[in-house]
């Protein structure tokens, strides 16, 4: 793979995740910091200063930064993050049959266990 390639599929991929990142912003269901933190990751090799912007960004700048610097997730994220997944699964509760359920359950421990385990910003 060429160099140019790599920088435009980097691009893309920061791209989507931008604008994943805005959806999650509207939509409780999504994340909007993980897209942010992925859109600085690839904007890395695809745009410099689409990474700048981000980073410059008075709201994800300084969550980026962080993680980046640290791996360190702030206390109020993390228990927005615990409890918003708390909720999809009681409401899925209602809706999905048992199977769907355990695996939900399972990625959600694990997702839980991950973001436990990191720092406190």
């Amino acid at each position: 793979m060429t160099e140019r390639v790599a920088k435009y599929i980097h691009l893309s991929l920061g791209t989507l995740c931008v604008i994943l990142g805005l959806i999650g912003a509207v939509l409780p269901v999504m994340p909007t910091t993980v897209f942010m933190i992925l859109a600085a990751f690839f904007f890395t090799k695809g745009s410099p200063k689409l990474r700048q912007k981000l980073l410059d960004n008075a709201y994800f700048g300084p969550t980026i930064r962080t993680w980046e610097e640290t791996g360190a997730i702030p206390r109020r994220v993390k228990v927005i993050s615990i409890a918003m997944m708390g909720t999809a699964f009681t409401v899925s509760l209602f809706y999905l049959p048992t199977i769907w359920l355990v695996i939900q359950g399972g990625l959600i421990t694990i997702a839980i266990v991950y973001i436990l385990t990191r720092p406190d910003a």
